[in-house]
């Protein structure tokens, strides 16, 4: 890893991603990901110039999750900057934050399942792991009511009974709070699952497609898949909507309700607070946090 030095500059990365193609984003060795195809664009871009430049992500998404609004940052040393700024082909000069959105996105193609939507300097004591105050996820679903679109096979679960939506979003909204979890999340060893769930809705969009809308502080492990499968079930009329509080009190996984599949769920959002309280945020929550980044799938 580039060692990072008080000269070093970090960038902020803004990223989306198809997720069908990818086993989540942490790099894995010998298995394709969202980090790992990144970074090997990176170690392409820096290769004159010792250990590449890695990514710490706002949070890891799993295999076959997708994002619109995945944030990551980097840190580059003056000489990589140099480099970045440096005329390339037969281009002239260039912003370093543009020439390195330029790049990688070269390097994907056309045609990539991934892409750098934007690279700007970020803001002293800018963290994109530790910094945010809230993700935002959407689950996209469409029952035996909806318009089912082959185009959006890969970002659409498709589920064979007809839903009640109203009672679903009923029920949704009735889980917002501060609370613990454990029950809707997959254990980890020394993993807190106290969060603030900000917002829980369902809707249907034009075509009758179901849409869930999820916000908090952030997502401990599968949380966002059970509490979409545990509302599934609510619309189905296979749980009672206060059922869903009394799971959450007893604080142990249940085979009540499944887990959905990814391929419905994409990160939408991380919100991040003024520049001026970035680093006491970073602070807060490296304090707080269990040592492994939360991550949703």
């Amino acid at each position: 890893m580039a060692a990072v030095t008080e000269s070093s500059i970090r960038f902020r990365l803004d990223i989306a991603y198809d997720g069908t193609g990818f086993t989540g984003w942490a790099r894995q060795p010998g298995i394709r990901t969202v980090q790992g195809e990144l970074e090997a664009a990176l170690a392409t871009v820096f290769r004159r110039f010792g250990e590449p430049p890695l990514l710490t992500v706002a949070g890891r998404t799993d295999a076959g999750v997708h994002a619109t609004g995945q944030v990551a940052h980097l840190d580059l040393t003056p000489a990589q900057l140099k480099h970045l700024a440096a005329p390339h082909g037969r281009h002239e000069r260039a912003e370093p934050a543009a020439a390195l959105a330029k790049r990688l996105n070269g390097i994907a193609g056309l045609q990539s399942d991934v892409v750098v939507s934007k690279v700007s300097v970020a803001p002293p004591g800018f963290d994109a792991r530790f910094s945010p105050i809230w993700r935002r996820y959407e689950y996209r679903l469409a029952d035996a009511r909806a318009m089912r679109n082959p185009l959006l096979r890969n970002h659409t679960v498709w589920y064979p009974a007809p839903l009640d939506e109203s009672a679903m979003d009923a029920a949704a909204r009735s889980l917002v709070g501060l609370h613990d979890w454990a029950a809707y999340c997959r254990a980890r060893e020394g993993a807190t699952t106290i969060r603030e769930l900000e917002d829980f809705s369902w809707r249907r969009d034009d075509t009758g497609v179901l849409i869930a809308a999820l916000k908090a502080d952030a997502f401990c492990h599968n949380m966002v898949r059970a509490l979409v499968g545990a509302t599934v079930s609510v619309g189905e009329a296979k749980l009672d909507g206060e059922r869903l509080l009394g799971i959450r009190a007893e604080s142990l996984r249940t085979s009540e309700f499944k887990v959905m599949p990814a391929r419905g769920l994409t990160l939408v959002e991380v919100g991040y607070p003024d520049d001026s309280e970035l680093a006491a945020r970073a602070e807060q929550t490296r304090a707080r946090r269990e040592p492994e980044v939360e991550t949703e799938g």
